[in-house]
């Protein structure tokens, strides 16, 4: 039996949604920051591309995360182990991991530029910004959850199990601020 449809008891009403239906649901919600008329080119770059540029700020924001910032906390990992542990911190909230930095990106509410302004002035100290308005993202498809750096630029490193479904502004902000405090542990040595 596939992953999709696992046997358990239910109470009357409840719907399950298959993983591939949470993905499709998803992947609409995701191309939903985009005009109707250019859904089907992000859907082609997805394909051909590994990658499509998405608006922020209208369903979701995002805070990058550079990899140092990561390792502050988490000392020297392989990328995978990163992945776990952002999953764990972040309680599987989404999060695409760009090779060119490498650099991270979680997915959040688009309200996060205007609410944690303060916050994320400061942020900007340890290399982390918070991208909104007027800002385009890389957006790897939603299957692209491995890494596979010969193939794509980009990929899930948390992947986005729903529509809807983001980081919790606080477990990001306190992910940052661990990492802040342990950066300035080690520069006084």
């Amino acid at each position: 039996m596939s992953s999709d449809h696992t046997q358990q008891e239910l109470p009357p009403g409840v719907l399950i949604h298959p993983a591939s239906d949470r993905r499709l649901a998803a992947e609409h919600w995701l191309l939903s920051t985009l005009p109707e008329d250019r859904r089907a080119r992000a859907r082609l770059e997805w394909r051909d591309e590994g990658v499509a540029m998405l608006p922020l700020g209208t369903l979701f924001s995002a805070v990058r995360l550079p990899i140092r910032l990561i390792t502050a906390i988490t000392g020297p990992l392989k990328l995978h182990e990163i992945d776990v542990f952002l999953a764990d911190a972040l309680d599987g909230g989404p999060v695409i991991c760009d090779l060119n930095g490498p650099r991270y990106y979680a997915l959040v509410p688009a309200s996060v530029p205007r609410t944690w302004r303060d916050a994320a002035h400061e942020w900007r100290d340890a290399d982390a910004d918070v991208l909104g308005r007027d800002t385009l993202l890389g957006v790897p498809p939603l299957d692209a959850t491995e890494l596979n750096p010969a193939a794509r630029a980009s990929y899930w490193s948390v992947p986005m199990e729903s529509m809807g479904m983001l980081c919790a502004p606080l477990k990001v902000a306190r992910l940052i601020a661990a990492a802040q405090d342990q950066m300035a542990r080690d520069a006084i040595g």
